[in-house]
């Protein structure tokens, strides 16, 4: 069955799709984008993403496209007319169409906006086969990362240098302090040295990752102490255990680093529980629409 995609008001096949070459999302990557997994046909955390979409919308200054229940109807009919169990919705919201120029249009034009959603596996059931490795390459990111916004190009050389390298995720840090900061397209957290499960605060160095709130409120009610605290490069290296988080990666154990190993080199015991942990949460937990 030929995809079909949501663009401005009309659904589409997704293979004749397009927008206008003066949108400027595609002038500038003036815009925001949001992901939404798919399991089973329910929307995993969604109340998560559109907060964040609203969030990310306001902070460049962004009007919202629709209501927050017309954008989710208009999610549930791409869902079905694509019939889609298990996929990802991707979203994305630009300024619009205007006359190439800098600075916002002097008179305001419609936001844009383009959704589309493909297939993907069904939750892993083997975490050990879910494992990858990384490697680490310096931050060359904007300085609000905090926004979902289209500029991505940084992210897009680091997880290249990864796929070069035979990894799977590239793990950013600052060159001038060598924290670490978050994955190329994934939150990252490691089980230090002394046996903490750490991850780095918000704040405008990292995107509020909503697999990761989701999992802080699962680690909350199971009793899991945690801290989020910065960590640097040194520490990562000692680490016992690493993984990823986002809404593809789930819990995503690392194993190897830069070609070494992490901790052991196998998918470590609070690794492995918040993988099961999480799977709970996706499969139909109570906080999976928080």
């Amino acid at each position: 069955m030929a995809r079909i995609a949501y663009v401005n008001g009309r659904w589409l096949g997704q293979r004749s799709a397009a927008v206008n070459i003066e949108d400027r999302g595609y002038q500038f990557g003036d815009g925001v984008y949001e992901v939404v997994h798919v399991h089973g046909g329910r929307f995993i955390d969604e109340g998560r993403h559109l907060a964040r979409l609203d969030r990310s919308l306001r902070e460049i200054k962004l009007p919202e496209p629709m209501p927050r229940a017309a954008l989710l109807q208009v999610m549930r009919e791409l869902v079905r007319r694509n019939r889609v169990a298990d996929g990802l919705v991707y979203m994305q919201v630009t300024r619009g169409v205007a006359r190439r120029d800098h600075a916002f249009p002097r008179r305001p034009v419609p936001p844009a906006l383009v959704m589309t959603v493909k297939r993907i596996p069904p939750y892993p059931r083997d975490v050990d086969a879910w494992a990858v490795s990384a490697i680490t390459a310096p931050d060359l990111r904007w300085a609000r990362r905090d926004i979902k916004s289209l500029n991505l190009l940084p992210n897009v050389l680091a997880r290249q240098a990864a796929r070069e390298a035979g990894a799977a995720e590239a793990i950013l840090y600052d060159e001038g302090t060598g924290a670490v900061t978050e994955g190329a397209a994934t939150s990252f957290w490691i089980v230090d040295e002394h046996g903490t499960l750490r991850t780095r605060p918000l704040g405008h160095a990292i995107l509020p990752g909503c697999t990761r709130d989701a999992l802080i409120a699962e680690l909350a009610e199971a009793g899991i102490a945690h801290e989020e605290r910065e960590f640097t490069l040194e520490e990562t290296r000692r680490a016992r255990e690493a993984f990823l988080t986002s809404a593809t990666s789930f819990v995503k154990p690392i194993t190897r680093l830069d070609g070494q190993p992490v901790g052991e080199g196998t998918v470590g015991p609070v690794t492995r529980r918040l993988f099961d942990l999480f799977a709970r949460h996706v499969q139909g937990g109570p906080r999976n629409s928080a």
